[in-house]
């Protein structure tokens, strides 16, 4: 199976194509955030540096989210118009997932934590099982401290990703349990992992209908509820 991997849900911007379980070529650019302009001219390199067309691809995984509003729906539209225009299989991975991953010890609890400013985070709790990330706190957009308090219970040394540096102070002193430094990298997307994960995870049934894992309202879909009150309360996503 040929896979082309794809992350721009946060700052870097993550490309990867594999055959199975083999990486054939990988990229990941930190130093800028116009994920619109580089991502299908990396696209393209990565497939030509592998000696592939988009025709001998077989699935394309991304992480759907969550992140930057921006970055999410770059990525997402982007595979969503590979997988329908190749036929091919569309497969969506949490973007936390993704991060947790990184973490190759069996039976450690994984905090994967996206800045979402105000002391709120786009944060979930993982414990590794069989070299995968399993989920122990859902996915969610919460407040920083609220999230902690709900970590601590578990009294087990836990694995802080991501953006944790920037909450360091109050994980200190909200999580008892000793938690593990990490090397820098561990703290970034590896995006071949993201195509491992999402090799064998069950594709997308319907790849038009498919929108992006924001976790919280977008903008505009903030601006027209509060226009709206009376109105339903479907996403606005899905709306347009």
């Amino acid at each position: 199976m040929k896979i082309l991997a794809i992350d721009t849900s946060n700052r870097p911007l993550s490309v990867a194509v594999l055959e199975d379980t083999t990486v054939l070529a990988a990229i990941t650019v930190t130093v800028h955030q116009k994920h619109a302009e580089y991502l299908l001219p990396e696209i393209e390199r990565l497939l030509a540096m592998a000696a592939l067309k988009p025709t001998d691809l077989d699935r394309v995984v991304v992480a759907a989210g969550p992140g930057s509003y921006t970055g999410i729906r770059i990525a997402v539209t982007t595979a969503k118009t590979l997988a329908a225009t190749l036929n091919i299989d569309l497969v969506a991975v949490s973007s936390l997932a993704t991060l947790a991953a990184n973490v190759p010890v069996e039976g450690a609890l994984v905090a994967p934590i996206f800045d979402a400013r105000n002391q709120n985070v786009f944060a979930g709790l993982y414990r590794i099982k069989g070299g995968r990330p399993t989920v122990e706190i859902a996915d969610a957009h919460t407040g920083v401290v609220d999230f902690l308090k709900a970590v601590a219970k578990y009294g087990e040394p836990v694995w802080f990703l991501g953006d944790a540096g920037h909450f360091s102070d109050v994980i200190g002193t909200t999580v008892s349990a000793a938690t593990p430094a990490v090397s820098p990298w561990l703290n970034l997307p590896q995006v071949a992992t993201i195509g491992l994960l999402g090799r064998t995870m069950e594709p997308v049934s319907d790849v038009d209908r498919f929108v992006p894992n924001y976790l919280r309202l977008t903008q505009a879909e903030a601006e027209w509820r509060a226009k709206n009150p009376e109105e339903d309360t479907e996403s606005y996503v899905e709306k347009i």
